[in-house]
């Protein structure tokens, strides 16, 4: 029979296990506080970090939270890289691109003109040289940052013009907004391109700051209202045939992680790269229908624009290798794994209609 003594001193062993227990739980709690580079309202583009944010919480049984803020209400968007890497905010969505002024490489991690498809670009980056490269380019930059593909976008439209474009001479002197490394291809074409966000296009059109403009897929394009201002909708977006979003997590914050948290976060991630692709193939063509009785004419390329434009591109990539060795690096690695694929893919895919 136990004494009175021997069963005080259970139940005191059996309290402090409790608490030790209690706290552990919850210093292994995670609040992830993300600003964002795209407003939550847009389809795809934004709605996809909020996907991640309740299916974090829901699959880690509310052990790791995050809580997002809108584009410019804790951070602005150019600003997002610093904050997590200094620790003012311990993570942050956005896409690499935006970074390419710091780290020419950056661009490659977000979309390549000419570049891979979604499937491709996965491969690369999940069972190629891509993911660590990725890293690398930002530990060896400086940054204290992890990464993590957290979605992916299908082609966007090339862009939205006033006025028909039938030779490479209709786009000079045009200003355009324009993203990532086709800007630099537009620019030898004689545009003069500027980087806005999403939601001062608009103005900037109606104001006539901007003739033209690219910015996302038809779905996301038509909430912005672009088809009000320009018509001609051009297709295919060879700038952005599939385009990398990240989520940036402080290094700091990542090392105090458990290893089941960052498993979380990275099959997460992925799981949010499969449902970003999908949610953007599904919306577009239902838009698509709607876009000649709105007064928009879809047009495709003609054969002479597609090849000026990648005639451009093999010079823009060509002067961005020999000025940075490290987007050297990443460009050889991804052009060594696409000539590899290439076998796979020109035989494997049924050829697609072309556009009438």
């Amino acid at each position: 029979m136990k004494t009175i003594k021997s069963m005080i001193l259970s139940a005191a062993v059996a309290t402090a296990v409790a608490a030790t227990a209690t706290s552990s739980l919850a210093a292994d709690k995670v609040l992830l506080k993300t600003p964002v580079a795209f407003g939550t309202n847009l389809p795809a583009l934004g709605t996809t970090i909020t996907w991640v944010a309740d299916h974090l919480d829901k699959v880690s049984d509310g052990r790791i939270r995050m809580k997002v803020y809108e584009p410019g209400k804790l951070v602005s968007p150019p600003e997002i890289l610093d904050a997590v890497s200094s620790g003012k905010v311990n993570s942050g969505y956005a896409t690499a691109g935006y970074w390419q002024g710091k780290i020419p490489a950056a661009a490659l991690f977000s979309a390549v003109p000419f570049g891979p498809e979604a499937g491709e670009y996965m491969a690369w980056l999940y069972y190629g040289n891509g993911l660590k490269l990725y890293q690398e380019m930002y530990d060896s930059a400086g940054y204290n940052v992890h990464v993590l593909p957290c979605a992916i976008l299908s082609p966007e439209t090339s862009g939205w013009f006033s006025k028909p474009i039938e030779k490479p001479e209709d786009l000079e002197g045009l200003n355009m907004r324009f993203f990532g490394l086709g800007a630099s291809v537009m620019e030898k074409l004689g545009v003069g391109t500027v980087q806005i966000p999403g939601g001062e296009i608009f103005g900037a059109l109606e104001k006539g700051a901007i003739d033209a403009t690219e910015f996302s897929q038809p779905a996301i394009d038509t909430r912005l209202g672009l088809n009000k201002i320009v018509k001609y909708n051009y297709f295919p977006g060879w700038h952005q045939q599939a385009t990398i979003f990240e989520l940036l997590i402080n290094k700091d914050t990542w090392g105090e992680m458990t290893p089941g948290q960052q498993a979380t976060l990275e099959t997460t991630c992925m799981a949010s790269v499969t449902n970003s692709i999908a949610e953007g193939e599904a919306m577009q063509f239902p838009v698509m229908a709607d876009a000649k009785k709105n007064g928009v004419e879809i047009r495709y390329w003609n054969q002479q624009m597609l090849d000026t434009f990648e005639e451009k591109w093999n010079e823009v990539v060509a002067e961005k290798s020999a000025e940075d060795p490290f987007f050297k690096k990443v460009w050889d690695d991804l052009s060594q794994f696409r000539a590899g694929y290439d076998l796979w893919e020109s035989n494997a895919f049924l050829p697609r209609k072309q556009a009438n």
